[in-house]
């Protein structure tokens, strides 16, 4: 089972939740590729009423249509908005204050609307608050969790904001979930499998976008499973070694980044159709019924075993 819950983010939830007392709205930042994925159920829960704008970044990325999709799917949650982002793109950006603001209500004139900015890592967070500010004042990287401590940025819109460390959940319990956040790369590449998620990701881009993997390796044909679209992969960028063998890290890497990238179009890993059924608790027993797991016919169809092939391990 795929888990990653680095120190610092239990010191981070401890952070945000003595904070929140004080915050007028709540941002956060969500992968619009996979918003349920890249949402955190920790700060749903110590979020309480307060006013939420989930924003869908790197919506450059994301299948359009998907996202449109998610959008309606937030929007009819209380007191909750939700609004595509792409960074470089100005006029969205100038939107936030100004929704921040209504969502706020009233404040007293004398001090800014306080913000809070949150967000799983390598989500773009401290992308969207340096392209707010106008200048560098959150730390970027292309590595998870960056930001390791809280800081205050005060804009010239009237808005505080209040940026956190990049903050997972404990347990990923929905291992879909998991690998789909490994294949974003929001999960480091050190921590995880690198051929085993490239393998998911094969088996989800089959399914999915089986379009898009034939034009983008040139393909005749889809292949039948997902071994056999990394070997084909490896065969056109010079990963079949002497002797005919494959380089199946190669194959994995050359895969994971053209998704990451974009080279193979806007595509999105999730819909709001995926969302596993919630915990329900079990009067007679008083415990949690597991949810229940997403659907694995898509590794089935393309030839991969079930998800939950190594927690009994």
């Amino acid at each position: 089972m795929l888990g990653w819950y680095p120190g610092h983010m239990n010191k981070a939830r401890r952070q945000i939740k003595d904070a929140l007392p004080e915050i007028d709205v709540i941002i956060e930042v969500l992968d619009a590729r996979l918003p349920y994925s890249s949402e955190n159920p920790m700060l749903a829960e110590i979020r309480g009423n307060k006013p939420c704008l989930k924003i869908l970044s790197r919506d450059d990325l994301a299948d359009p249509v998907i996202t449109k999709l998610w959008l309606r799917h937030f929007e009819s949650e209380v007191n909750t908005r939700a609004i595509p982002v792409t960074t470089t793109d100005s006029k969205t950006l100038r939107q936030i204050p100004k929704i921040c603001k209504e969502m706020a209500g009233q404040v007293r004139k004398d001090r800014a609307v306080r913000v809070m900015v949150m967000g799983i890592p390598n989500v773009g967070k401290s992308t969207l608050i340096n392209s707010l500010a106008g200048k560098k004042v959150a730390k970027v990287g292309n590595e998870p969790a960056v930001t390791k401590r809280q800081q205050k940025i005060i804009l010239d819109t009237g808005i505080a904001i209040i940026d956190t460390p990049g903050v997972l959940w404990p347990r990923i319990e929905d291992q879909n979930s998991a690998y789909r956040l490994a294949t974003s790369g929001a999960i480091r590449n050190t921590a995880v499998d690198y051929l085993d998620i490239a393998m998911f990701a094969a088996a989800e881009l089959a399914i999915r976008y089986p379009k898009a993997l034939i034009q983008r390796y040139k393909m005749n044909s889809l292949p039948e499973t997902a071994e056999d679209i990394l070997q084909l992969i490896a065969s056109k960028r010079g990963g079949i070694r002497s002797g005919g063998e494959v380089d199946w890290h190669k194959a994995a890497e050359v895969l994971l980044n053209d998704l990451r990238a974009g080279h193979m179009g806007r595509i999105s890993l999730e819909k709001p159709d995926d969302i596993p059924e919630p915990v329900l608790e079990d009067e007679n027993t008083e415990q949690a019924v597991q949810p229940v797991q997403a659907d694995s016919s898509v590794l089935n169809e393309v030839g991969l075993p079930s998800l939950n092939h190594g927690e009994n391990q």
